[in-house]
């Protein structure tokens, strides 16, 4: 299930208040545009902890999975997927 609109919603509530839900590109480089800082990023990982009931671990820190909506939404289904043990 796709989070898209969830983490827009929430992206946009935070750092883009004058921008429109559909005006948000899922694919638009949050952190190239200025849009995340430094800051925004710790608060941005907070929220999907908080949201998706996620632990974002040290190896999970990479940029590229909260670069854009369409990243976010990626690593939160990765990071929800069940995990497979091979024996």
């Amino acid at each position: 299930m796709s989070h898209v609109d969830t983490i827009k919603q929430f992206v946009i509530k935070e750092f883009l208040p004058d921008v429109g839900l559909d005006e948000l590109d899922a694919d638009y480089d949050l952190l190239a545009g200025g849009v995340v800082d430094s800051l925004g990023l710790l608060k941005l990982i907070a929220w999907i902890e908080g949201t998706f009931d996620l632990a974002v671990g040290d190896t999970d820190l990479d940029p590229e999975n909260f670069r854009t909506v369409a990243a976010i939404d990626s690593f939160v289904e990765g990071a929800s997927a069940p995990k497979t043990v091979g024996i």
